[in-house]
């Protein structure tokens, strides 16, 4: 058998302030990693950098590297998960700019910095560093599906970039606001620059992801949650292969499954229609029954920054009586969000 507690996760230290790098994207999804920081870690964000042709911003202050140098940032980190997780020849000059400035990189993509030529000569003559946070850490075993102690809760969610991350940040700090012994678990490139350390699951191989989720949320006392960060939809055509195993590694106790209301296209893969509330829900606990037959969901969590407050809070209540569950946006809190902490503690 092996024993969890022993696998080391990928902690990360990474140079602070940064300068955010949005480089030419014009989809909101893609830049989660930029609002990411901005809104859980905005001490930490002195500003952003974007390329000719964006159209998203994080309203941080525009800088260049040099100005952003001046106001203290140390690195510039990518703000981007596009599709494939590629670095553009479009953003190379920008990249070398910073380093040239004396911003070290920070990059949370499949395509590594260190492995691009001129940015590690770049690199290499300014006498800066790259730093890629998606490596997985060694030696990560097969999952056993052994049960283990302590409580566990795992957002899940109908696509990607819709709150995740979020609801699951949002739920630890509210367990810990009411005396619960908690912590976060992150499981991607964003989530582990907050955190500062955690396992980039998308980057695992995929026989291993259970095994790595196990890894990230050993035993542990008997009253003690991981509010572990969800990754992908068990829905999504290319991303599901994660989220399964990120699902029975985990054995969550509860889930919270996720939802942007009007959104009608699964992101990144035109075509394909958002499965329902309904459908998720049914999935993630016939699915999760398999390394925990006591999973249950502990409610739904919304990310209606797109409404008003009137027209939000009226949808929620509707649909928190139509679903039976407690429906609420993480972000917004309230009493709301207060009835799903509750019910998800049980």
């Amino acid at each position: 058998m092996n024993d969890l507690s022993t696998i080391p996760l990928a902690q990360t230290v990474l140079p602070q302030p940064y300068l955010l790098f949005l480089g030419d994207t014009t989809e909101r999804g893609y830049a989660k990693t930029a609002f990411g920081l901005r809104d859980w870690a905005g001490d930490k964000c002195v500003g952003e950098l974007a390329c000719e042709g964006a159209s998203v911003t994080t309203g941080l202050p525009a800088l260049t590297p040099q100005e952003a140098v001046a106001a203290g940032a140390r690195a510039m980190l990518i703000g981007v998960a596009n599709g494939g997780g590629i670095i553009p020849d479009s953003w190379m000059p920008a990249l070398i700019a910073a380093l040239e400035a004396g911003l070290d990189l920070i990059g949370g993509m499949h395509m590594r910095l260190a492995d691009i030529p001129a940015l590690a000569e770049a690199a290499r003559r300014h006498g800066r560093r790259l730093h890629d946070v998606r490596t997985p850490p060694p030696s990560i075993p097969v999952g056993n599906g052994r049960k283990r102690s302590g409580k566990r809760l795992l957002t899940v969610g109908t696509d990607c970039a819709l709150g995740k991350k979020y609801t699951a940040l949002a739920l630890a700090s509210a367990f810990v606001a009411r005396g619960v012994d908690a912590e976060f678990r992150a499981t991607g490139q964003t989530g582990i620059m907050i955190a500062g350390a955690g396992v980039p699951l998308d980057s695992v191989v995929c026989d291993f992801t259970a095994g790595a989720a196990e890894a990230l949320s050993p035993d542990a006392a008997p009253d003690h949650w991981d509010v572990i960060e969800g990754q992908g939809s068990l829905m999504h055509p290319a991303y599901a292969g994660v989220s399964l195993g990120l699902l029975h590694g985990s054995q969550p106790d509860v889930i919270v499954v996720c939802h942007e209301p009007g959104r009608s296209q699964v992101l990144g893969a035109p075509g394909y229609a958002l499965p329902s509330i309904d459908e998720t829900i049914e999935i993630n606990l016939l699915l999760g029954r398999r390394t925990n037959p006591a999973i249950r969901c502990g409610g739904i969590a919304y990310n209606s920054s797109a409404m008003d407050e009137a027209q939000a809070l009226e949808m929620m209540a509707r649909d928190s009586e139509r679903f039976g569950l407690p429906v609420a946006d993480p972000i917004r809190g309230g009493p709301l969000f207060d009835k799903l902490v509750a019910n998800c503690l049980g």
